[in-house]
């Protein structure tokens, strides 16, 4: 699979999917191996501490402190690490219907995490952009 870098193709071409459960941004001290068996989703070491990005009940098992639950909406189309303007295109078309946008860049995929309760409203606009 050929990743896309043209941002038309990549807005035409995305496939927004709805990923089941909620999700939480904890901060914890320690390693990312300090805490695989939580099976965190994504970690990211920052100079404050490390950020997990995991399923909110294994955060409320395992006694983590988070401020919001979220939603993930996968983009479903092969975006290159090269392209530019999805992240800005994505966020400013949630920007204006008041639906904050944290947006994780993997290899394969943009994953857009959204607040819960506004999951299916940034679900509609996506697939607006993209149709």
């Amino acid at each position: 699979m050929t990743a896309i870098t043209e941002l038309d193709k990549l807005l035409r071409s995305m496939s927004p999917e709805l990923v089941s459960g909620e999700f939480v941004f904890c901060t914890v001290q320690g390693t990312a191996q300090d805490y695989l068996a939580l099976d965190p989703i994504m970690t990211f070491i920052e100079s404050e501490g490390l950020t997990l990005i995991l399923a909110k009940q294994t955060a409320l098992d395992a006694g983590l402190a988070f401020e919001s639950a979220f939603s993930q909406i996968t983009l479903t189309v092969h975006s290159s690490l090269d392209a530019v303007g999805l992240t800005a295109a994505v966020s400013n078309k949630l920007t204006e219907k008041g639906i904050s946008a944290n947006v994780v860049a993997a290899y394969y995929h943009d994953h857009i995490f959204v607040q819960t309760e506004k999951a299916e409203a940034a679900l509609k606009e996506f697939s607006a952009r993209s149709s």
